[in-house]
């Protein structure tokens, strides 16, 4: 049983339709891997996942909806992502070029850039970024 704040938070995108998506494609095990810039974590001084590491998962409304733990974590340039790690998104990319485009998309977006703190961020080839798999161990959805 784990109680409220026990776990780290474990964001996807930011609160509204896209993180609706990505929850619940998360929870209907479509979801196994996820993708973030490397400067994120820089930025906020935060430590890399590490492999067995548990955290929660949260919905738009700030609701922790399931246990998740870190089953892998590469930090790579994003030239170097492969087509199983793009599959494993479960956002329906059928190859690596459309899941960098929407992924791009995203990283180039208002909100991202703010929080950067960066209105000039450029993603490319070089960029690092921490792509990490995971695995659902505990739903904690009522009903």
């Amino acid at each position: 049983m784990t109680g409220p704040h026990a776990l780290k938070p474990f964001l996807l995108a930011y609160p509204g339709p896209l993180r609706d998506q990505l929850v619940a494609a998360v929870l209907a095990g479509e979801k196994v891997s996820t993708t973030g810039l490397l400067v994120e974590w820089q930025i906020e001084n935060e430590e890399l996942p590490e492999v067995g590491e548990r955290s929660a998962l949260i919905d738009s409304d700030g609701r922790e909806v399931a246990v998740v733990e870190v089953t892998e974590v590469r930090v790579l340039p994003l030239g170097e992502i492969d087509l199983q790690h793009a599959l494993d998104e479960g956002e329906g990319y059928l190859s690596v070029p459309e899941w960098r485009s929407a992924h791009e998309r995203f990283w180039h977006s208002e909100e991202m850039r703010e929080g950067l703190g960066d209105p000039g961020f450029l993603v490319d080839d070089g960029t690092m970024v921490v792509a990490e798999r995971f695995r659902v161990v505990e739903s904690l959805q009522v009903g």
